[in-house]
């Protein structure tokens, strides 16, 4: 009889379009691409609440919480999220982000606790690599 062998449940990754930004399709390419790699992808919408974001995250279990921003508004946003994750006890998921975000302002992103930053012009082969890499399942 062969060993009993455990697998991992799929990655679930929440993409969300925080503040008023009205442009989704950078998102949705995102969304459908690592669909098709195999993860499970909640995508929220448009016009989502850093709260409404977290709600989601913690109510879908997530594992990776993808921000897309093309507002300006990324400097407020994605601190705010990760504040609210941490508040909620998900400080473990990682949060990443993508979207117009200037040079100058990624190394205080990173502080803030933005793991990874994805511009336009990035290859979605490169942000599928970055999770494979980088997320585990959460321990529920």
């Amino acid at each position: 009889m062969a060993p009993l062998q455990i697998m991992e449940r799929k990655l679930r990754i929440l993409v969300a379009k925080p503040g008023l930004d009205g442009h989704d399709r950078g998102a949705k390419v995102i969304a459908r691409a690592l669909r098709d790699a195999g993860f499970e992808v909640i995508y929220t919408g448009l016009h989502q609440t850093p709260e409404m974001i977290v709600s989601a995250a913690l109510q879908e279990d997530v594992d990776l919480v993808s921000l897309s921003v093309l507002s300006g508004a990324h400097n407020y946003l994605f601190p705010e999220v990760i504040r609210l994750l941490k508040e909620k006890g998900l400080g473990d998921v990682p949060v990443v982000g993508g979207g117009i975000i200037p040079d100058e302002d990624m190394p205080e992103l990173k502080k803030a606790g933005v793991q990874a930053i994805f511009t336009p012009g990035t290859e979605t082969k490169d942000v599928i690599s970055w999770i494979h890499e980088n997320v585990k399942p959460r321990k529920l």
